[in-house]
């Protein structure tokens, strides 16, 4: 009988800082494509048209526990991939013992940063959502998926997705 790869650490990088202690969760991106239905002459039905990501982008969200200077100096930053985040984690599956490596690097900018609830003695975080401009998914050093808007590359288990489409207009 086998059992399913669980997470059991994990740590996150803001721009080379580790959060070691400090993240507490993170939300890896739900990864949506725009899909059109289209039904012409002679089909029976409608068949979804892939017209690219959905309208919600690339979104990390993460939280932090206390008060994290980092991510508020970073708030408004200029450049659409200037924030790079780093997730690391350790998935272990329970009936082999054997252990996966799975990274997701992204780059974006914070569009939200909540504060949460202030109040003596009790806990407090920080949850963060990073828009993205760039994904990239590595399970044991094989890359899985690679994303990036802005120069239009798309890359799922080492197929470039997007590669005629960028000879097609002249890139």
């Amino acid at each position: 009988m086998a059992m399913p790869r669980k997470l059991k650490n994990m740590n996150l990088f803001n721009d080379g800082n580790s959060y070691q202690g400090v993240a507490k969760s993170v939300t890896p991106p739900p990864l949506g494509r725009k899909m059109e239905a289209y039904r012409g002459g002679g089909m029976n039905g409608p068949v979804k048209a892939d017209l690219g990501f959905s309208d919600d982008g690339i979104q990390f969200e993460w939280k932090t526990g206390g008060l994290d200077l980092i991510a508020l100096r970073q708030f408004g930053t200029v450049n659409a991939s200037g924030v790079q985040l780093r997730f690391a984690g350790s998935f272990q599956q329970d009936d082999t013992g054997e252990v996966s490596a799975v990274e997701i690097v992204v780059r974006g900018r914070h569009e939200t940063i909540e504060m949460g609830d202030a109040q003596p003695g009790e806990d407090t975080e920080h949850s963060i959502t990073t828009t993205c401009t760039y994904y990239k998914l590595i399970v044991d050093n094989e890359e899985i998926i690679e994303i990036d808007l802005l120069n239009f590359i798309e890359k799922v288990n080492g197929v470039d997705m997007l590669e005629k489409q960028r000879a097609a207009i002249g890139l």
